[in-house]
């Protein structure tokens, strides 16, 4: 079953995403860790595609589990590399090297 997607929730992803430092990533699963439904990685990537709606915030910090950017989102390997952030390879970043020490 699928969890609801409520106000509450979409504020709680979007408000961890935030706290996300300048120079660093977060992981879809990682952020569904921190809001206490690990299994719900794709929950926290369906409220990071309509983030726009709820106003400013760095999605362009999180990436998959295996470093990967966003298909089909160019913005986000130049935001990243503004932020000093080198990419291992055009689409993917070194999570051991970038990843957010929670």
């Amino acid at each position: 079953m699928s969890p609801v997607l409520n106000e509450n929730l979409i504020y709680e992803i979007l408000s961890i995403v935030s706290e996300i430092p300048e120079g660093s990533v977060s992981t879809y699963g990682q952020i569904a860790k921190l809001i206490g439904r690990d299994k719900n990685s794709r929950l926290v990537g369906k409220v990071l595609s309509m983030s726009q709606f709820y106003g400013k915030y760095p999605c362009h910090r999180v990436v998959n589990c295996a470093g990967r950017l966003v298909f089909g989102w160019k913005q986000q390997r130049e935001l990243l590399q503004d932020e000093g952030i080198d990419l291992k390879d055009k689409n993917h970043v070194n999570l051991k090297k970038y990843l957010w020490d929670v």
